[in-house]
């Protein structure tokens, strides 16, 4: 399993995010995951990636919370958390989707 987060320049969440997936796989005892990330600093860099904003976090290659739409736009993303709308997933919220996706 691979794990890429794409971010641009312009959101710091990427930072945040990647903490979080490193938590979260240090919990569910996958700690040897590698980790990347991804800076897309143009649209066309973005449209040849699944971008859904920053940070996306991919796992082989595919979003780990899938919204429909994809957009070259060099955009900070929104996730829906239990405590409201926030620049990153929960940690929790992220170990539920690669049990998921396992």
């Amino acid at each position: 399993m691979s794990i890429q987060i794409l971010h641009i320049d312009a959101c710091p969440n990427w930072t945040q995010a990647g903490d979080r997936v490193r938590e979260a796989l240090r919990s569910l005892g996958m700690e040897e995951t590698q980790i990347s990330f991804r800076l897309l600093s143009s649209g066309a860099e973005a449209k040849q990636v699944p971008f859904a904003g920053s940070p996306t976090i991919l796992r082989d290659g595919e979003d780990l919370f899938p919204v429909g739409d994809r957009t070259d736009e060099l955009a900070c993303r929104v996730y829906v958390t239990p405590t409201g709308l926030a620049g990153s997933p929960t940690t929790e919220q992220i170990i539920d989707a690669l049990r998921a996706h396992a």
